[in-house]
């Protein structure tokens, strides 16, 4: 049975896959490297430190690779994260969520910084017990490590808990913390996609696992009527 909830954002809450992969190949680019809309789009819900890898070899990360990260993140908070928008149903979920009598958690490799921005935009602070960011974490998704900082601040172990994410990066990382996770294909990924990285259901989006959630992995500590 559940006592948690721990969401990833982007992607899961707020509607931001194509701007960061917008910022990140923007970024590319400028720093020399051809790299397709599509392909960047592949790797988000990885945090830099996982991504940046997959595109720049050991050289060119030490030559310019923190350079052209802190050029990816002026951009996207000077053009594109407000533009970020969030998907229907949040805060209404996130409450079901706390009304099952489970505590809400984000487990997220946005920085502390646009994770602040995001809550806001999503409704979502004041229905938020415990957060974390990848600044909380030394290796990003799909490592465990944002999870495992999760579970700490929650004072809970892996089983005791169900992630919510958009991404096979997110069911991945949760699996390694001994959690099990919910996809939602509003983040691009294919249900196939998601259950091949380990997902144990899948809804369309947070408007869809409201609806269903009397059904759902979070609501198996409630009563049916």
């Amino acid at each position: 049975m559940p006592k948690a909830a721990i969401f990833d954002v982007d992607g899961t809450l707020v509607d931001s896959v194509d701007f960061h992969a917008g910022a990140w190949q923007e970024a590319l680019e400028r720093f020399g490297h051809h790299v397709t809309f599509e392909e960047c789009r592949s790797q988000i819900g990885k945090g830099g430190d996982q991504l940046v890898p997959v595109f720049l070899s050991e050289a060119e990360q030490r030559d310019h690779g923190k350079e052209m990260e802190e050029w990816r993140s002026q951009l996207f908070k000077s053009k594109y994260l407000s533009l970020v928008r969030p998907f229907s149903a949040v805060p209404e979920l996130l409450q079901r969520v706390r009304d099952a009598g489970l505590k809400v958690a984000i487990a997220s490799s946005a920085k502390a910084s646009e994770l602040e921005v995001y809550l806001e935009i999503a409704r979502a602070r004041d229905l938020i017990d415990v957060a974390t960011s990848s600044e909380d974490a030394e290796q990003s998704k799909p490592a465990p490590d944002i999870f495992q900082v999760a579970l700490k601040k929650l004072s809970m172990a892996g089983p005791e808990t169900v992630a919510i994410g958009d991404t096979p990066y997110d069911a991945a990382a949760a699996g390694k913390a001994g959690i099990s996770t919910i996809g939602l294909l509003c983040g691009g990924f294919t249900e196939a996609e998601l259950r091949k990285g380990g997902c144990v259901a899948v809804y369309p989006g947070p408007a869809a696992l409201l609806a269903c959630f009397r059904a759902s992995p979070l609501a198996s500590n409630e009563t049916t009527s």
